[in-house]
């Protein structure tokens, strides 16, 4: 499976990327440039929480990363653009900023790379929404982990029907989203790069902050209905 993002701008350049994936493991098959610069060694920056152990030379998500930050290093956060998105099912366009865009498509390289602690989110590749809001992430990082948790009762797993473990599991993404910013702010001359992973970190932050809510800006969706009764 894959998914191809077209940026389009006012002077009439485009810039076309595709992240092709194993439609079974939904691991990456390819990123955008197979170089690999000095940031992306495992050691420049290395996340606090990084659980790769020495041998390993580069992080999977920098690498992952490379070329896309190489191509939008000399952009600016809110530079508009017209990014067209396409997969098997359909296509989604809107008008955006760059940041906003690349926010999007940096998600799917991450989250695919091979990062022991993002490959928890892989499954969410799957039904990837460009251009999702706040509501609209939490919405579908609660239902991945849910139904994460079902799975987990099937195989005689204790399931975690109460999202503690979710909420510990987004600390963990901030780290690695802070070690991320790290490594970018070094290989960007402008913000776009580093903003993009700000924008993907407040959907984390947004979701910690419902979940210490008991998810109440959901609640109003469903009212009394708790769904079908057996």
């Amino acid at each position: 499976m894959r998914y191809k993002y077209k940026f389009q701008f006012d002077d009439g350049t485009e810039r076309e990327f595709t992240a092709s994936l194993d439609s079974r493991t939904l691991s990456l098959l390819s990123a955008p440039n197979p170089k690999k610069p000095e940031w992306t060694k495992l050691k420049y920056q290395q996340c606090e929480n990084c659980p790769l152990s020495s041998d390993v030379e580069y992080c999977p998500v920098a690498v992952s990363l490379s070329g896309l930050v190489e191509e939008f290093k000399y952009s600016t956060s809110f530079d508009k653009t017209w990014v067209v998105v396409e997969s098997s099912e359909r296509t989604y366009a809107q008008e955006t900023s760059v940041q906003n865009g690349l926010a999007s498509l940096m998600g799917i390289f991450m989250v695919t790379s091979g990062c022991p602690i993002l490959d928890k989110l892989r499954p969410m590749v799957r039904f990837h929404l460009p251009f999702a809001t706040a509501m609209e992430s939490i919405y579908r990082i609660v239902s991945m982990y849910l139904v994460s948790q079902f799975f987990r009762m099937k195989r005689g797993q204790a399931p975690d029907w109460s999202l503690d473990k979710l909420n510990e599991l987004y600390k963990d993404v901030g780290k690695v989203n802070k070690g991320l910013w790290n490594r970018l702010s070094k290989a960007s001359s402008f913000d776009a790069n580093v903003n993009a992973v700000i924008v993907l970190n407040t959907f984390g932050d947004a979701l910690r902050f419902s979940l210490k809510k008991d998810l109440d800006d959901l609640a109003p969706l469903f009212g009394d209905h708790t769904g079908p009764s057996l």
